[in-house]
């Protein structure tokens, strides 16, 4: 796991996911090295990264041009980008361009989280997985909403994580933003 100070940060852009984050993402998404991953809001590039370690191809998507640029910057420090696709534009619009796939990654969906899922799950290979990853309660629900319409197999980890910082007189915990975790498999 490359740990979160390795990263090149940019304060306009989100990210990356935080460490312990992409540790519980990387678990849940049971990649292999033959899967083809989608990650839609990629941010920083924290969990294109990992799945560049991992997959066999990963379409890294955003909107913003300067996450694009921040995401291509992080895959060219550490040696990645041989088998990543870096791709600004709309999640929803892209998808129509990318082949079907084993694996679909939500961080961002400005607003379009159930058309992308479903336009997703049209494209995914059997017992393929969506994993959304939330900060926001209604990013919740609605990912769970959207992900039952289609029947997938569901499990739902809201995960707090506080990391301990040295102060003189012991270690203060500093609590991350809590993340839920969506992840849901395609069942044929």
């Amino acid at each position: 796991m490359i740990k979160d100070d390795d990263f090149i940060k940019n304060p306009d852009v989100p990210g990356p996911t935080k460490e312990e984050i992409r540790c519980i993402v990387m678990c849940k998404s049971e990649v292999s090295n033959e899967d083809v991953v989608v990650d839609i809001g990629c941010g920083t590039g924290g969990l294109t990264l990992e799945f560049a370690k991992r997959a066999k191809n990963v379409y890294s998507i955003d909107m913003n041009p300067e996450a694009i640029e921040t995401t291509k910057q992080n895959l060219k420090k550490h040696g990645l980008s041989e088998n990543v696709e870096v791709i600004e534009g709309d999640g929803f619009d892209v998808l129509d361009d990318i082949k079907n796939f084993d694996l679909l990654i939500i961080g961002g969906s400005s607003g379009e989280l159930p058309l992308i899922i479903e336009k997703g799950y049209n494209k995914l290979n059997n017992y393929g997985r969506i994993i959304v990853t939330a900060i926001l309660l209604e990013t919740r629900a609605e990912a769970v909403i959207s992900l039952k319409k289609l029947s997938m197999k569901l499990d739902v980890v809201d995960v707090s994580i506080s990391k301990g910082k040295i102060i003189e007189r012991g270690t203060m915990m500093v609590a991350n933003n809590p993340v839920t975790i969506i992840s849901a498999q395609k069942v044929v």
